[in-house]
C-alpha cells in the first residue's frame, strides 16, 4: 500500500514559509473505526522538498506523531518564489505518493511592516501636532482670554 499524498497548506511569514501537513487518510478499519496512519505506524516520517529557481533541495527527514502538525522553513531569500512538496513514509512501509507542489513567495520586511510603519507614522502625527496646539495655547497663540472691562473689575 503506498502512502500519501499528505494535504498540504503554505503560508508566507518573514523569510520564511510556514508548512501545515495533514497526514493522507489510511484505509485500515478496526471495530469499524478508520485508523489514522498515527494509530497504525505510531510515528511516520516526512521529507520536505523545497523548489526553487535553482532547482529542488530535499530537506533533512524529520519525525511526526501527530495527525496535523506545522513546519517552518527558515532562511529563505525574500520575494522568492517557492515551491513545495512533502512525502510520508513509515518504518514499514517506503512507498509514498509525495503531495502536489504548493508555491508561495517568501515575505520581505517591506510587504510585513509596511502597515505597522504607517500606523505608528500617523500615530507620531497625531501626537506631535497635539502637541504643538497645547503649545500654542498655552502660550496664548489660541482662544485668548478676553479682559473683563475695568468696570466690571
Amino acid at each position: 500500500a503506498f502512502l500519501g499524498p499528505p494535504e498540504v497548506s503554505i503560508s508566507s511569514c518573514l523569510n520564511c514559509i510556514n508548512v501545515t501537513i495533514k497526514l493522507p487518510t489510511s484505509h485500515f478499519r478496526k471495530n469499524g473505526k478508520l485508523l489514522s496512519l498515527i494509530d497504525i505506524y505510531e510515528e511516520l516520517d516526512y521529507d520536505i522538498t523545497l523548489k526553487t529557481l535553482d532547482g529542488e533541495h530535499k530537506r533533512p527527514r524529520e519525525k511526526t506523531t501527530e495527525e496535523v502538525f506545522n513546519t517552518v522553513i527558515e532562511e529563505l531569500y525574500p520575494n522568492r518564489n517557492y515551491c513545495v512538496s512533502v512525502s510520508v513514509t513509515a518504518s514499514l512501509n517506503k512507498h509514498s505518493i509525495p503531495s502536489a507542489w504548493k508555491c508561495i513567495t517568501a515575505d520581505s520586511v517591506a510587504q510585513q511592516d509596511y502597515h505597522t510603519v504607517a500606523v505608528s507614522g500617523a500615530v507620531c502625527f497625531s501626537l506631535m501636532l497635539a502637541g504643538a496646539l497645547k503649545c500654542m495655547h498655552a502660550g496664548g497663540y489660541i482662544f485668548k482670554k478676553k479682559s473683563l472691562p475695568r468696570t466690571l473689575v
